[in-house]
């Protein structure tokens, strides 16, 4: 199941539809999935709605032939931050946030607020750093090193703590990548990010 970004204010699943030939070469079934975007829903509602995304792909994927006890989250910015918040769900056997943002404090006191309102009390309801799961799926939390500062930070701090709480996982840091064309490795088949999500299919 994979996210897209746009910063919970921008972009459609039909932009992001290419990136299904990477993990598509390997035999992995790809649901690109779209959430309602601010300023039309607050950030309680957008991460909710990808948790009841997981909820219908857990129960409906038997009916496409694709087993719904397999599935595994992925997305890009602002969905690097909704696939922290899916990843610990029972339904979800892993994921891999790519160039999210974990800590939506930044956000809360930049222009980008202006659209999504965001309050101090559901900034930090919303942050995936400060609500470490007990346990989860194996997370691969991904950004390109050419990243702007903030993003590479984010990245970095997320897995440490992700880690340090003794969670499955490690940080990617894709060389060379910046926010956009690290989306390249996923939809190359040999690319590190397809690379990372066979390898924790198969394990």
């Amino acid at each position: 199941m994979f996210i897209h970004g746009g910063y919970w204010q921008r972009n459609d699943k039909e932009g992001f539809a290419f990136l299904a030939e990477g993990p598509l070469a390997h035999g992995i079934n790809v649901a690109v999935v779209e959430y309602t975007l601010a300023p039309d829903a607050r950030m309680d509602q957008i991460v909710n709605e990808i948790r009841h995304a997981v909820a219908w792909l857990a129960e409906h994927l038997g009916d496409y032939g694709a087993d719904p006890a397999r599935i595994y989250v992925g997305g890009h910015s602002a969905g690097g931050h909704l696939t922290a918040s899916a990843v610990s769900l029972g339904a979800v056997k892993g994921g891999v946030a790519i160039s999210g943002l974990y800590d939506l404090e930044p956000i809360r006191l930049n222009y980008l607020n202006v659209k999504l309102g965001l309050g101090a009390a559901e900034a930090r309801r919303n942050s995936p750093i400060l609500h470490l799961p007990p346990m989860a799926g194996p997370l691969v939390v991904a950004y390109g090193t050419a990243e702007l500062p903030e993003l590479c930070r984010q990245s970095v701090d997320y897995a440490k703590a992700w880690v340090e709480r003794g969670l499955p996982g490690h940080l990617l840091p894709v060389d060379g990548a910046n926010h956009f064309t690290i989306l390249e490795s996923l939809a190359d088949p040999d690319g590190a990010l397809t690379q990372a999500l066979v390898e924790m299919v198969e394990t």
